[in-house]
């Protein structure tokens, strides 16, 4: 599929987003709103790492979990 013309900013950004290209993106709402079961496209190598690495971007933030997680540490900011 070809696509000409311009795309909105919205639609490039939603699809960066998803680290995938725009044109894969514009592809696979054409078909939702066809009701056509949209392909999964191949992935390069780097736009699976791409993807990998921006849903590992903040994993340095996560707080451990505790050895035993007790009603009390669920709700304790909650108070």
């Amino acid at each position: 599929m070809e696509i000409k013309g311009k795309v909105p900013d919205e639609v490039a950004a939603q699809a960066q987003a998803r680290s995938v290209r725009v044109e894969s993106y514009v592809e696979e709402i054409l078909a939702r709103q066809a009701g056509a079961r949209p392909q999964t496209p191949l992935r390069t190598p780097e736009e699976i790492r791409a993807r990998l690495d921006s849903l590992a971007q903040f994993s340095d933030r996560i707080p451990p979990l505790p050895e035993t997680i007790s009603r009390e540490w669920i709700y304790q900011d909650r108070h």
